[in-house]
């Protein structure tokens, strides 16, 4: 049996305060634009938080393709979220790469990340499903449940989808937005500039963007 999504607008989580976790700078467009739409629209958005910092995603890359990836990030939550939307969080891990558990790298990690749900009152995570094939997506989920538990906090995490793949059923529980008006996702999807466009992007880099999906679809 097919799960319906029920309205997040009718649900407890309406009143969460929402933080979005995006393994890549536009990951949180494609994935959950609309949840960070809606959330910063009621007050309730605690911030986007990037894991990787974007300096791979070309050959040609580095330290300039990461201040580049942070400027068109910071661009594209403005767009999703207004002027008023918290700056986004990078934290910077290498492209591809993700840091073994128990490092010492991951164990940093760990504390900011529980430090800001601690310090940003965070009640629910919106964060890459289990399902999703990159190792980036899959870091960023397990670093999610890892620092809820480490900031004592009572917080529900949520999946969103970016790559998974379409034949596998959603969780029971599904959640949906409110859908954004016309042409919002695509307009802060653009800011990515460097992941969209040529000459920078080969045509086999570039995502695809479903015409219709103007809502986001997320389960708990």
């Amino acid at each position: 049996m097919v799960a319906i999504p029920r309205p997040l607008a009718t649900s407890r989580f309406t009143r969460a305060r929402w933080l979005v976790l995006a393994p890549h700078a536009d990951d949180e467009t494609l994935g959950a634009g609309a949840l960070v739409a809606q959330a910063a629209a009621a007050g309730r958005l605690a911030g986007v938080v990037y894991l990787t910092d974007g300096a791979g995603s070309h050959d040609a890359g580095g330290a300039w393709l990461a201040r580049v990836r942070r400027r068109e990030a910071a661009l594209a939550v403005r767009r999703l979220g207004g002027c008023d939307a918290p700056p986004p969080l990078f934290l910077d891990w290498p492209d591809a790469h993700p840091h073994q558990p128990g490092s010492a790298a991951w164990h940093a990690t760990l504390r900011q990340l529980a430090a800001l749900i601690r310090a940003r009152r965070v009640d629910a995570i919106a964060v890459t499903g289990a399902d999703e094939p990159h190792c980036d997506h899959t870091a960023c989920r397990t670093i999610a449940i890892t620092a809820i538990r480490a900031a004592r906090r009572s917080v529900t995490l949520f999946d969103y989808r970016v790559w998974t793949d379409p034949a596998v059923p959603p969780a029971r529980t599904t959640f949906r937005t409110q859908p954004m008006p016309v042409g919002q996702r695509r307009h802060a999807l653009m800011a990515h500039r460097s992941q969209t466009g040529a000459p920078m992007a080969p045509a086999s880099a570039l995502r695809a963007m479903p015409g219709g999906c103007r809502a986001t679809t997320f389960s708990t």
